[in-house]
């Protein structure tokens, strides 16, 4: 398996609708796992899915992420079903009904990547507000 650092983890969060999140199927590759698979398992237990854990794009929310990122690839442009995103929360969620030790392991490794995220936004803030 190849090293995932932080930084391309932190590459793959979005915020949508006032929320970071990642892609269904950005969460699949970290977790060894097809798309589909990942959103059957999803599927099976939507109780542990509410609404903030995760959420299904619009069309709009998902050009608007295409055109913010240009790097990030056309795989599924196409696709008839709009991508489900997961949250923090969510993404914890999904090591529980993956039941592999890859997801678990990944899944450490993205709440990480969310702290980062989240000291990264608040120094920002701090420094902009200048108390820093």
């Amino acid at each position: 398996m190849t090293a995932i650092t932080q930084e391309i983890i932190q590459d793959k969060i979005f915020n949508v609708r006032g929320k970071q999140v990642m892609l269904d199927r950005d969460l699949a590759v970290l977790y060894g796992v097809e798309t589909k698979v990942l959103n059957q398992a999803v599927k099976r237990n939507l109780e542990r899915f509410p609404g903030d854990f995760m959420f299904q794009l619009s069309k709009d929310e998902l050009k608007s992420i295409r055109s913010q990122f240009v790097t990030l690839d056309r795989k599924g442009a196409h696709s008839k079903y709009l991508p489900a995103v997961f949250t923090e929360q969510g993404i914890a969620m999904l090591a529980s009904v993956l039941r592999s030790e890859t997801a678990i392991l990944m899944s450490i490794e993205v709440m990480r990547a969310f702290v980062a995220m989240r000291r990264y936004w608040k120094m920002r803030y701090l420094f902009y507000l200048g108390a820093l």
